[in-house]
Formats: C-alpha cells, sequence, structure tokens
C-alpha cells in the first residue's frame, strides 16, 4: 500500500509530465526544440533505464512505463529534475521523520 507522501509525489511528477507536454504544442503550432528534448530524454531514460518512480517507491506494472515518464521528465532539463527531486526527497524526509 502506498503512502500519503508517494501519493503527493505522484500527483508532482505527473503535473510535471502533463505540463511538459503541453509544451510540444505552442502558438498553434508544434515546438521542434521540444520535441527533440521528448525524444532526447527518452532515448537517455529508456536506453538506461532510468526510472525516477521507483527512487520514490512507486513501481508500475511494466517498467517501460516509468521509463517513459522519466524520459518526459528529463527533457525538461537538468534544474527542473533537481529541483523536482529535491521536493520529492523532502516529502520522503518528512515522511520518515513522522512516527
Amino acid at each position: 500500500m502506498y503512502s500519503v507522501g508517494a501519493i503527493v509525489i505522484a500527483a508532482m511528477l505527473s503535473e510535471a509530465v502533463w505540463e511538459t507536454g503541453k509544451m510540444v504544442w505552442q502558438k498553434g503550432k508544434v515546438s521542434v526544440d521540444r520535441v527533440g528534448a521528448l525524444v532526447v530524454g527518452l532515448l537517455i531514460a529508456v536506453g538506461a533505464g532510468l526510472d525516477m518512480f521507483l527512487l520514490v517507491g512507486i513501481n508500475f506494472f511494466h517498467p517501460l512505463i516509468g521509463q517513459i515518464l522519466t524520459g518526459i521528465l528529463l527533457s525538461r532539463g537538468a534544474n527542473f529534475v533537481h529541483d523536482l527531486l529535491k521536493s520529492a526527497e523532502g516529502i520522503v524526509q518528512r515522511k520518515k521523520a513522522t512516527p
């Protein structure tokens, strides 16, 4: 069973994935830069088997789902991913500190 912290982290990650997807279509046309970043992020995450969701204790029934979602998040860049993971880590640490 998942904790409240895991659900909050899942909500943060799902919003980040959605917002990234919205960036692909800007001002009535496809953003080539966004699509390129998505392709690179997906290649890195799937190629290396990276899954951010596993880091916070969220397991998908198929590992490729977590890798694809991680690739989408990676496409946002290092600062975004760092801030996202720092927020998730804070939630996990607060959960551990609560008896």
